[in-house]
This record gives structure tokens, sequence and C-alpha cells, in this order.
């Protein structure tokens, strides 16, 4: 049996934790994989460029395109039908009476195109080098290494599922055979790490809380200005995002457009539980 070990690196600060654990070589890893939707805040890139000055274990940087730029022109990475993010609309005052409104929110497709796809992608064709639709082989198994912690054991179960019936490839959990939270990886992190490890998703990540849109609008300037723009362009009359949709979409679940909220007025909220920690490789499941 020919195996295999892959870190699905976000570069965030559970997988950051793996990534040194490997290298201390207290974890087997051939290899880690970033899937770049190419829509992280400065910081993750910053970090992940740190990472890469290490050396070992290898990381891979592979990705299926800009998603934004997708979003805006109505495609996928594939060029096809377009990848919708998980953003919110409006609520429907005709359906629902008077102070039981709440905010939808549509399908989520860009996690399997620009993360989940985008590593197994790179598993295939380079790790094991099989041509397009080549069959893995039986004696191949691939352990897939993802940094959830034990305060997001939810998202791991939800995660197992999408690896049910796959012969070749079983995902790994550490953390939670080592009984560590995202605060041990932090406090782990503090004097292994030269800078704060940022949280890693999309800059116009619909999972944000008020803090973190915050943050990003103070600390990032062209991350803030991006998730603007695609929050106005996700209302754009004609955009195919938007198309044979009753209600409007929005990045808030405010339902309010983005660069009119006042974040500091608001509460911080709690991360979502959904996404408690970070988009690595396959953002909340």
């Amino acid at each position: 049996m020919a195996e295999y070990h892959v870190l699905n690196l976000g570069a965030g600060v559970q997988s950051t934790a793996l990534y040194l654990l490997a290298r201390y070589g207290r974890l087997p890893c051939d290899v880690a994989i970033f899937a770049d939707t190419g829509e992280e805040p400065a910081a993750v890139y910053r970090h992940l460029t740190w990472l890469l000055s290490l050396g070992k274990p290898p990381i891979w940087v592979r990705t299926a395109g800009r998603l934004g730029d997708d979003l805006q022109q109505g495609r996928n990475s594939t060029g096809q039908r377009f990848a919708s993010i998980p953003a919110f609309t409006a609520p429907d005052h005709r359906t629902r009476p008077p102070g039981k409104l709440r905010a939808g929110r549509v399908r989520r497709q860009c996690t399997a195109e620009y993360k989940v796809e985008v590593i197994e992608r790179a598993i295939r064709r380079d790790l094991l080098g099989l041509r397009p639709r080549q069959r893995i082989p039986r004696d191949v198994l691939v352990y897939q290494y993802f940094g959830i912690t034990l305060d997001e054991a939810g998202r791991a179960a939800r995660a197992k599922r999408r690896f049910e019936g796959m012969t070749w490839a079983k995902p790994v959990y550490p953390f939670l055979d080592m009984g560590w939270t995202r605060q041990d990886c932090l406090a782990w992190l503090r004097d292994r790490v030269p800078h704060p490890v940022p949280r890693s998703a999309c800059v116009f990540c619909p999972f944000h809380t008020n803090r973190e849109w915050a943050e990003l609008r103070r600390s990032d300037p062209t991350g803030w200005a991006r998730a603007v723009a695609i929050d106005e362009a996700l209302r754009r009359e004609g955009n195919v995002v938007n198309r044979g949709m009753d209600q409007k979409l929005y990045l808030h679940r405010s339902c309010l457009p983005l660069a009119s909220i006042d974040f500091d007025a608001l509460a911080p909220e709690a991360v979502d539980p959904m996404t408690a920690g970070e988009c690595d490789g396959m953002c909340g499941v």
C-alpha cells in the first residue's frame, strides 16, 4: 500500500499549527496544499510567504482562478455556470409576518470549486501523477490532515461525510486526538511565529463577524474595497449572480450595503459555528 500524507493548508491559526507540528517531526506530511481563491486578506498572504520561506514540508499553492472576478463576470472556475457564495437574501415581507423576518442565504458552491476540488486535483495530478479521469490505483491511500480543533467537533463530523465511499482518501483530525482547542493553537504558536497568525477566509466571506468586518476595514483598505465592490456587484442589475431572484443579495446578515454599515456600533458577534476556524479546504463543510 502506497501511503501519502497531505495537509490542507488554509494558512490560518489551526493549519499553521499543524504545519509547524509537521515541520518539527510530530506529524507526517509529504506536502501541504494551499488552495488560493485569490481573495484572502493581505495578512494571510504575508503569513503564507513566511511559511513558504521555512522550506519544508513543501507547500504547493494551487488555484482555480480568482473567485471575485468569476462572480462579477458570471462564470465559475471552468468558465461555465457561476459558483455562488453564501450571500444573504433580504427577508421576504410577503411570506413572513412582522417580527418574524429573517435573512435567507443562497447556496454555497465556492468551497467545492475553489477549495476542495483544487486540492483533490493537486493530489491526483501533482502528487500521484494521474491523468485527467484516470482512476486512482487500489493500492494508494491518501491521508488528508485538517486543522479542526476540539471546539469544532461538529464541523469534523460534517467534514467526514465528504469522504464517505472514498476508498483512496482518509481524513485525519490531529487536534481532536490531542484535545486541542483553537486557543491552545494560539498559545502554542505565540512563541513560534514572529507575527500574529490571521484567520483565513475570503475578504468578502459572508461568514465574517462584525468585529472581523471592522478589522478588515481598518487594517486592509485594499481588501475592504474589494469586499465592497463584490457586495455591490451582487445587486447589480443584470448580473448573472442575481438572475431570477426576487430578493437582493448582501454580504452582511443585516441585508444592508456593506459600505453603509457602522460595525463599531454593532455587537461583535461570535464566530459562526459553521466556519469557526479557517477556510482550510472545506470552509465549514
